[in-house]
Formats: C-alpha cells, structure tokens, sequence
C-alpha cells in the first residue's frame, strides 16, 4: 500500500476545508460535499491495497524529516485497527455534511471548513506513526470542536464549548508529559539523540521499572480518560454533546471519543503493559462505575439529546471495559465498539437532529406520538436505538456481548487475579455480571425514549404550525430524500456488521492479538515475581542436626 493513500485520505479534506471558506457562502456546502466524497475515494483504495493477511503490521509507511538536528520525522502508516478507524472517519464526512445541509444557514465556509479540518485531524492521529505528528493531530481537534460547538451551538454553547476545551486540553498536557518523559529515557539511552517514533519509544517504555511505568500510564490515561470519557472525568461530554450543532454531535460521538480508546489500545496497553496489568481491576471498576452510573442518570432525562449523551458515557464503559480485559475476547469486542458506537449513536444524533429541525425542541414532555405523523423518521429512530441497545442482528449486539465475555475471563490477564472463591466467582466474574446489569439498565431508557417519542398519542409543541417558522416551511413533515440519504450508511454498517462482524474481527485480530501479548507477558511476569519468596535458604544438603 502507498503511503500516498493516506496521504490523501487526510490532505483532501484540509484541502477540502480551505476551499469551503474561501468560496463564496451559497457554494460552501457543496464545496464540502464534494470534498468529503472525494476523501472516500482513497480510503476505499486503501482498504482494498491493504494487506489484512499481515494486519498486524504497520503498512503504508512513509517519513519525512523535519529537524534531522534533532532525529526528528513525521511518519505514517497503518495497521489493520487504525484502517478500521481511517476508513470510518471518511464515511462520516459527507454524513456530517448532509445531515447539517438545511441546520446551518449562517457563516456555512466556517462552519464547513472547520468540519472538515477535524476529519483531516482525526485521521491524522490514526495514521501516526511518530508521536510529534500524533499528537499535533490529537490536540488539533479541539479547535475545530470548540468551534463547532462555541459557534454554532445551542443556548449553553459558551459553557459547554469552554467546558469541553479545558476538560480536554489539561489532560493532553498531561499526556504530553509523559510521552516527553518517555522519549527523554529513550535519548539518555541512545547518548542523548531524540527520537518519537512510536516504535522505538515503545521499546523503551516497556523496558522501564513498574514504578516508572505507573507514572506514564498516570498520564497517558490523564488525556485519553478524559477524551473517552471515563468516569469521573465525563463531565464535560453530556453538556458538549447537548449544546453541539447536529454534525458536531455526530462527528463527537462517533469518531472524536474514540481518539481516547485507540490512545488507550496503543499506548496504555502497548507503552506500559506492566502497570495496564497491575491497574486494570481497580480501573475497570471506574468502567463499570460509568455504565451503571451514566445510565440511571438517563432515566429521569427529559431532554432527549441529552439522554443519548449520558447513553455514550454507558457504553463507552463497555468498550475501555474490554481493553481492560486484556484478552483477545474483550480487546476484540472493544474494536468493535469503537466502530459500531460510531453508527448506532450517530445514527441517533443525525434523527434528533432532523427532528429538532422541525420542531424546535428536544423536551419528551412537549413531543411524541411521531409514528402517526413522520413514520419514516419513526422506523430509522426504533432501529438506531434497537442497535444502541444491543439487539441480535444488529452491530450492537456483538461488541457488547465479547466485551462481557471477556470480562468474564479477564483474570488470567490481570497480575492482581486470584483463585475463585467458595462460590466459584473470580474478580473478573464478579465484574461481567454488575457490568451486564448496565445492560438491562440500557435497554429500559432506550426503550423509553423510543416509546414516548415515537408512539403513542401526537403531542406537539404548544404553537407548532408546520407552515410557520424558518425550518418548518422549509422541510416536510416526514424524512426528505437527502436525509434519507444520510442515514442509509449508518444503518447499513448497523445491519451488515451485526450480521456478520467476521470481516471486522478478522481485520483486528492481528493488532489485537499483539496487543494482548504484551499485557499478559507482562501480569505473568508479575505474578512470578510475587511468588518467588523472599528469603532463600538451602535446603540441598543433609539436614543439620539438632543440638539435645
């Protein structure tokens, strides 16, 4: 594969960008459309020209030194996780663009660039192979978000907009720090010549003492915690996901968030496999924590954008849940997560954005009943949400169901795992079945809010005339053949990987497989250790005799 494929994967939407503001407004948005669609096209090459036979290695590779004085180059390439995540970021692009085609009437070339530059930027940080690049890439997204959201947002915009920014950028710098820390260790010990390639650093890290691989996981995770986010530093995503214009929610929940759980697969897991042994149960308790927490929360919602929000924070649960398995189960199941998630809740974000569109509210106390007036928009809202539940048949279901599974078995990975106790359950036996809770606790909000949306008696907001108002006289009571449009990819990728999900396994294993290697090397190692004993005393020889 090229390395001039992802190349152009990203250069095309910033090109892409720069053309949409510079053209006039009235022609922004095709100028973003046709971008969008054109960044597809070597994405689609790529996943043809790559080889999934050997998936686990890094493909595509291309450098170009930037300060040879210091050993520095920006480096590129793939392995078959990060084409995963490559290709699902350009699929969201001309998405985005046509679910925001009648929502943004204003300042359409900044608003449009923008989009478009955070596409260019998150496929950056998947195509990195040097962690300057990757985190340029990584820290870049914030500003085309904050504008997004500061801009172009809700009521709340300037709360959640700031909220967002300083959440997210504080943890950066700290997983800033730890990346320097590392790439400082690996100049002591190559006579004081930098480098960031991922590769050569992550030797280094690896070779480092537990203690100092605790304080890198410390923050590593202080930045990718965040950007999940998980419990307790979710805070921030509910208000920003509220607040965001539809395609700012959509890009937000399907691609941006998982910039956390691909750092935590990468670099927690591949940079510091001891401390990721040693911490994962007491951090898999904050995953599970978040799932139940996050989704009772969604029960007294009334807000519905806001519901779907917390419902990110549950089921992003899920998927650090199966990172923090650690085996190829769970690890498998938390890839797919980050793809299906992408679907299923951008799917949901695109229907409220579309339904608010229409009716000017979010509120499930002002709006309902919509199946007897808008039964198209109704059908796509009940499979979204049947998919974000878990159904069988839909993506949903397989991502979920390994990450539990691995959880289940998560012990023999984890260095602080023990015997089962007098009724059988290990630690991480004890964890799958709380965490499986979360998803009975899933499915009762989803199922609500589909049922007071969708069914029963119309309700409409006080006033409502669809012949009155900006985007009333503008949009037909029921889903147009643009939104249409919009929704079949997302609902495509929901059925045909919830039916058959052995393409996106397969394109995983190699990488997940890897990954798991190097955690449970690690928690053997560690549980060797621990049972070596402290003293020693020789006992080869004949037994002294016993003074009377």
């Amino acid at each position: 594969m090229s390395p001039w494929l992802l190349i152009a994967t990203m250069a095309f939407p910033l090109l892409g960008a720069f053309a949409a503001a510079l053209v006039p407004a009235a022609r922004a948005r095709s100028t973003a459309l046709a971008a969008s669609l054109v960044s597809i096209l070597p994405a689609i090459v790529a996943l043809d020209r790559f080889d999934w036979s050997d998936a686990a290695a890094f493909q595509g590779a291309g450098a170009v030194e930037w300060l040879p004085a210091l050993g520095l180059e920006l480096s590129i390439g793939a392995d078959g996780v990060s084409m995963l995540l490559i290709a699902l970021s350009a699929l969201l692009g001309p998405v985005c663009v046509l679910a925001s085609w009648t929502a943004i009437n204003t300042r359409q070339g900044l608003f449009y660039g923008w989009l478009l530059a955070l596409q260019a930027a998150m496929i950056g940080v998947f195509c990195a192979r040097d962690l300057l690049l990757f985190y340029v890439c990584f820290e870049f997204t914030l500003l085309p978000m904050f504008v997004l959201i500061r801009v172009y947002g809700s009521s709340g915009r300037v709360k959640a907009a700031t909220k967002f920014f300083l959440y997210t950028f504080t943890g950066s710098i700290i997983t800033l720090a730890g990346f320097v820390y590392v790439a400082w260790q690996a100049a002591q010990q190559s006579g004081g010549l930098w480098s960031l390639d991922m590769a050569v650093l992550g030797e280094v890290a690896r070779a480092m003492s537990p203690g100092q691989q605790a304080w890198v996981l410390g923050a590593l995770l202080a930045g990718f915690a965040v950007k999940v986010p998980l419990f307790p530093v979710h805070t921030w995503l509910p208000l920003a996901h509220t607040e965001a214009p539809t395609a700012g929610s959509v890009v937000l929940a399907a691609v941006l968030l998982k910039l956390g759980t691909y750092g935590i697969f990468r670099f927690a897991m591949g940079y510091t496999p001891d401390a990721f042994a040693a911490f994962a149960p007491q951090l898999a308790v904050l995953a599970i924590v978040g799932i139940l927490y996050a989704g009772l929360i969604c029960w007294v919602q009334t807000d519905v954008k806001k519901l779907v929000a917390y419902s990110s924070v549950s089921h992003l649960g899920f998927c650090v849940l199966g990172l923090l398995a650690a085996n190829h189960t769970g690890v498998t199941g938390s890839v797919l997560y980050m793809l299906s998630h992408g679907f299923s809740t951008g799917g949901l974000f695109c229907m409220i954005g579309f339904m608010y569109e229409r009716y000017h509210t979010r509120d499930m106390r002002e709006i309902g009943g919509l199946a007897s007036k808008m039964p198209v928009w109704s059908s796509f809202m009940v499979f979204f949400a049947m998919a974000s539940v878990g159904l069988p048949g839909l993506n949903g279901f397989p991502s979920e169901l390994l990450c539990l599974i691995g959880t289940f078995q998560s012990d023999a990975a984890w260095s602080l795992a023990g015997e089962p106790g007098a009724d059988g359950m290990t630690l991480g036996r004890w964890y799958g079945v709380v965490a499986g809770i979360g998803m009975v606790v899933g499915a009762i909000y989803l199922l609500y809010m589909v049922g007071r949306i969708c069914f029963g008696e119309l309700r409409e907001p006080a006033g409502h005339d669809d012949h009155q108002g900006a985007g009333a006289a503008r949009l037909p009571a029921d889903l147009n053949a643009r939104e249409i449009v919009t929704l079949l990819p997302l609902a495509a990728g929901c059925l045909i990987f919830g039916l058959y999900p052995k393409p996106l396994v397969d394109a995983s294993a190699a990488p997940v497989a890897r990954q798991v290697q190097l955690v449970t090397d690690a928690a053997i190692d560690a549980r060797t250790e621990a049972a070596q004993p402290t003293g020693f005393i020789d006992t080869s020889g004949p037994s002294p005799e016993v003074a009377p």
